[in-house]
């Protein structure tokens, strides 16, 4: 098998990572990217969170979390809460119609990947898993 150059690795996932997008985008029309969902999925599963914190905690920068969030505080999926104790302080919670944004959410990407990965075995399906989580540095 002919080695690839890092060019044509880079491509070939971009590809597939734009493809996967775009299907997302055609699938789950609430105008919403990727990163919105990240956010109130981490907000639904660990509660209320400082926007430093989130952006840290999901590899984003400050202004891209503020950037998120606006919108969702607009569309009514988050709201800020400011803490009792110390007024400067502002947290982003999920509200009960981020919940059921991200449940929905989940529920088209569950559809989503198995129409996309079927190709994959499910042996193949958790090896990819596996290598991107080392490549990324989680393993």
């Amino acid at each position: 098998m002919k080695e690839q150059t890092i060019f044509e690795l880079i491509h070939n996932m971009d590809k597939f990572t734009n493809n996967l997008i775009v299907q997302w985008n055609k699938t789950f029309n609430e105008e919403l990217g990727i990163s919105h969902v990240l956010v109130l999925a981490h907000l639904k599963e660990y509660g209320k969170s400082r926007p430093s914190d989130l952006a840290k905690t999901l590899g984003l920068t400050p202004a891209t979390l503020t950037h998120l969030s606006e919108k969702l505080v607009l569309k009514k999926l988050a709201i800020r809460v400011i803490d009792e104790s110390d007024r400067r302080i502002i947290y982003l919670q999920i509200t009960n119609k981020g919940v059921d944004t991200v449940h929905r959410a989940n529920q088209e990407g569950h559809a989503l990947r198995r129409t996309l990965f079927e190709k994959l075995t499910d042996d193949e399906k958790q090896q990819l898993a596996e290598i991107y989580e080392k490549l990324n540095g989680l393993q």
